[in-house]
């Protein structure tokens, strides 16, 4: 590997290494902005740019035309490359994603019993929630047993709810 290629090859390790760390705590620290002077399309360009660079740094023999061939080709590849993360990073950013399920999401569940629910406490339910289980501390007016099925009829908090027994789902 000749000098010029692995100037080039540390290029594109320093633009990767920069991309991963703008991805992956970026938005925690407030680095991301958006356009074409943001970090990760900066660092998604000098990265192409430098394996861009070396690639065709190793293919050209002379150490001149080597530096001119590596510079070209970088040019030539980082700019698509800047261009391509920006379009993602922005599709990633605008994606859809379901609402966060609130209280009033709890309220008409069907669940079961999985603590007892004694007359004047509380006992815990099962119920799903956005497709997973969750667990809630639930009242009701009259003892409900282990394994009955409830039906939600009122989210007093986040974590619980008024119950009342229905027959089996």
């Amino acid at each position: 590997m000749t000098t010029v290629t692995l100037v080039f090859v540390l290029i594109g390790t320093v633009g990767v290494v920069l991309l991963a760390l703008s991805l992956v705590v970026g938005d925690v620290i407030g680095i991301n902005a958006d356009g074409p002077f943001s970090v990760p399309s900066l660092a998604g360009s000098v990265g192409a740019f430098g394996f861009g660079g070396a690639i065709a740094a190793a293919l050209v023999g002379n150490a001149t035309l080597a530096v001119i061939a590596a510079a070209l080709t970088g040019v030539f590849v980082a700019v698509p490359a800047g261009i391509g993360t920006i379009a993602l990073s922005r599709a990633v950013e605008r994606m859809r994603t379901d609402a966060t399920p609130t209280r009033a999401d709890l309220v008409g569940r069907l669940g079961v019993v999985v603590t007892p629910i004694p007359a004047q406490g509380y006992g815990e339910v099962r119920v799903s929630l956005g497709g997973q289980p969750v667990k809630l501390n639930a009242r009701c007016d009259q003892p409900v047993a282990l394994g009955a099925h409830v039906f939600v009829v009122e989210a007093t908090s986040d974590t619980s709810v008024i119950v009342e027994e229905t027959s089996k789902v």
